[in-house]
This record gives structure tokens, C-alpha cells and sequence, in this order.
């Protein structure tokens, strides 16, 4: 058993305390998901359902997605506030994608960030690898 698996943390991301992360992309614009701890938690993703619409404004802590595996349900919150550029379809009608490929293929939407301010706000990756070990 790989003793990292459910533990990758990637570099130029932010992370929640409630394992989303962020990805800046430094041109004001951002993609959304879950961490690889928190679809290796939910076990095998079998429905994703996205609430946010393009074009709509959200705030950070708003729902963004519903996500169901055989263990829960839970909902997914935005790291951050912005306008929603874009949704990622294609986890809805795949969402074995989210446990695949968590911070790649397996985003849930993208946004335009309101205030690049609140990404200092989240945990860097070390914090971020430190809050795990700590059973985060």
C-alpha cells in the first residue's frame, strides 16, 4: 500500500481546511476541486452535481457541487469569491474523473477571482501537508 496515497499535495495550489484547493493561474482566473485526501476519503465518486452557474457570483464558502460515493454525500465549497467563468461538465458525466485525476482532469469550475487577497488567506502546500499529518 502506497503510504502517499490520499496525501498528494501539489505546489502552486491553495487548500481549505475542508480539502478543496484553488489554482491560480496569476492572471486573475482560478480552477476549483477536491484534494486528492478528499476523494480518497469519499472512496469511489459515483454522481457529481454542479450548483454554481456560469456567469452567476458566489462567495467563498458557497456550494459549488454536490458529490455522492458509496461511503457520503458532501457538498464542495469555493475556496474563494469570483464569477464562475466555467463548469466542468464532464466530471458530471464522469465522475470516476474526480478520483482519477483530483487536481488535473478533475477540477470543478473556474472562476474569475473578486479579490486575489483571499487566496492568502488559504493554506499554502506545506501548511496544507502539515494540517494532514496533523488528521486533518
Amino acid at each position: 500500500m502506497d503510504a502517499n496515497k490520499g496525501r498528494e499535495v501539489k505546489e502552486g495550489f491553495r487548500y481549505t481546511d475542508k480539502h478543496e484547493w484553488i489554482k491560480p493561474d496569476g492572471k486573475g482566473n482560478a480552477l476549483c476541486g477536491i484534494s486528492d485526501f478528499a476523494q480518497n476519503s469519499l472512496g469511489d465518486i459515483v454522481y457529481v452535481e454542479l450548483s454554481a452557474s456560469p456567469g452567476s457570483t458566489i462567495s467563498a464558502g458557497d456550494v459549488i457541487a454536490v458529490v455522492e460515493s458509496a461511503k457520503a454525500a458532501s457538498d464542495v465549497y469555493s475556496p474563494v469569491s469570483g464569477k464562475v467563468l466555467e463548469l466542468n461538465s464532464a466530471i458530471e458525466d464522469a465522475p470516476e474523473t474526480v478520483n482519477k485525476s483530483p487536481y488535473d482532469d478533475g477540477w470543478f469550475i473556474k472562476l474569475e477571482l473578486s479579490d486575489t487577497a483571499e487566496l492568502e488567506k488559504l493554506m499554502t502546500p506545506a501548511q496544507y501537508t502539515d494540517f494532514l499529518a496533523a488528521g486533518g
